[in-house]
């Protein structure tokens, strides 16, 4: 009777995390009628760091005091959450939420590529090698170049995709300067979004446009931070130490059908049987691209603000468990 409330726990938990992140590229879509990109990018990360900031007071987490880890908070924050979050911003002012939620599911792909050009990554095994061909097939297929099709639609999916390859170089960076700090995954993601909330102030005033406060855009941007991206890493957490990174990882095929699903049945956009093969094949590369690591799944597997909590608190021998959970190769 246990083990099988354990594994009902764990449904209800992936399949809220799913629609929770799934539905993040709705939120973003219905916010942008209200706000401009930067204005969502910082509104996002200000509620979901004031959340998780609560959290580390409530549990007597401190945040640390080196300067140094606050320059890699930056980084992260830079390459992980600010750019990525305004190009999807300004990606889905032309393409549906649903074909950024799949564009989104590249991530893993470009984790490995940028994980071989930073030599954190020295073999490739043909499985891998056939995801990594396999998955950005997949994604030229979405992009059909040889269909004419607007300048701003393939200028926005551009964008998509870019933000998803930054996610990539985020992965291989918070796992080389910040995972092995022995931090708590909390205070690694209220680090990292209390930077990014900074960063995005000091940028917020170019170009500055006054919001619409329209009441969709409010609800929406207000999801987004707190239950799309505070919650949410709540949620991810639990996943990772009540069931383990593998069962949290299948996430990353949820994401995109949540999207599109999302996208289809409340905003009406529309559904073609191109993305939907584009998508598959995508899924399918990042499946080989798993299979073909040979351990257990690494952080691309994890959505970008959660990289943390891809570290286990248990106990002694702290280094060691945070290596063999996030499958990188050993120093």
């Amino acid at each position: 009777m246990g083990s099988l409330t354990v594994r009902r726990g764990s449904v209800v938990r992936l399949a809220l995390l799913a629609v929770l992140w799934g539905s993040s590229f709705m939120w973003i879509k219905v916010g942008l009628r209200g706000f401009t990109p930067m204005q969502v990018v910082f509104l996002r990360v200000s509620l979901a760091a004031g959340l998780l900031l609560l959290i580390c007071w409530i549990r007597g987490l401190r945040l640390p005091r080196e300067p140094i880890v606050w320059v890699h908070f930056a980084v992260a924050a830079i390459v992980g959450n600010v750019v990525p979050f305004f190009l999807f911003g300004v990606g889905e002012r032309s393409v549906d939420s649903g074909l950024a939620g799949i564009l989104n599911a590249t991530t893993p792909l470009w984790t490995v590529v940028v994980a071989l050009l930073a030599r954190t990554e020295r073999v490739m095994p043909a499985p891998r090698a056939a995801g990594l061909l396999l998955g950005f097939a997949g994604t030229l297929v979405i992009f059909a170049p040889w269909r004419s099709g607007g300048t701003g639609t393939v200028s926005g999916a551009a964008a998509c995709l870019t933000a998803a390859a930054l996610y990539g170089v985020l992965f291989v960076y918070v796992g080389r300067f910040l995972t092995g700090r022995d931090l708590a995954p909390t205070v690694l993601s209220a680090g990292q979004l209390t930077a990014a909330t900074v960063l995005s102030a000091l940028v917020l005033p170019v170009g500055w446009q006054a919001p619409h406060l329209r009441p969709d855009a409010v609800g929406s941007v207000a999801v987004l931070g707190l239950l799309g991206t505070g919650v949410a890493y709540i949620l991810n957490y639990r996943l990772i130490t009540d069931d383990g990174p593998t069962v949290a990882s299948t996430v990353t095929y949820l994401i995109p059908v949540v999207a599109l699903l999302f996208g289809v049945a409340l905003l009406g956009e529309s559904l073609s049987l191109r993305v939907l093969g584009g998508m598959a094949v995508v899924l399918a590369g990042v499946g080989l691209v798993r299979r073909g690591a040979g351990r257990p799944p690494d952080l691309a597997a994890l959505p970008p603000t959660q990289v943390g909590a891809a570290i286990q608190d248990d106990g002694p021998g702290p280094q060691k468990s945070q290596r063999s959970v996030r499958g990188l190769p050993p120093r």
